[in-house]
């Protein structure tokens, strides 16, 4: 495996991680699969936010491991669940990084949603 490429946040590429303070839900089909209220808030660059959940504030029960995996060279190395819900199971909905680069380390043990798979509230 060739030498992954590791880039730091910087001025034009900015990456913060602040709590959200609020409640989060999220739903998949129209089921509650996760609720917290100590979500993340990782705003990077132009982007749209995303919310990071606890794991432990996910269903377990929902969750459907996946093979997936993709690489950013801000963040590290992503894994992704399926989740199963209103009777179907919608695959890699989820993506976490387990061992997130330094510069991201407090979204470790959290997890994100896609937005067109999932519907996630910010109340």
């Amino acid at each position: 495996m060739s030498e992954r490429t590791v880039l730091q946040p910087t001025a034009e590429h900015p990456i913060t991680v602040t709590p959200t303070g609020r409640h989060v839900v999220v739903r998949v089909g129209g089921q509650v699969v996760a609720e917290t209220d100590h979500a993340l808030t990782l705003q990077e660059s132009t982007y749209p936010a995303v919310q990071y959940v606890p794991l432990t504030d996910v269903v377990s029960s929902a969750l459907v491991s996946s093979d997936t995996t993709t690489y950013c060279p801000y963040k590290g190395e992503a894994s992704y669940y399926g989740v199963t819900a209103a009777g179907q199971t919608v695959d890699d909905v989820i993506w976490t990084y387990e061992q997130p680069y330094p510069a991201v380390a407090e979204i470790a043990g959290h997890v994100a949603f896609y937005a067109d798979k999932a519907d996630v509230a910010v109340g």
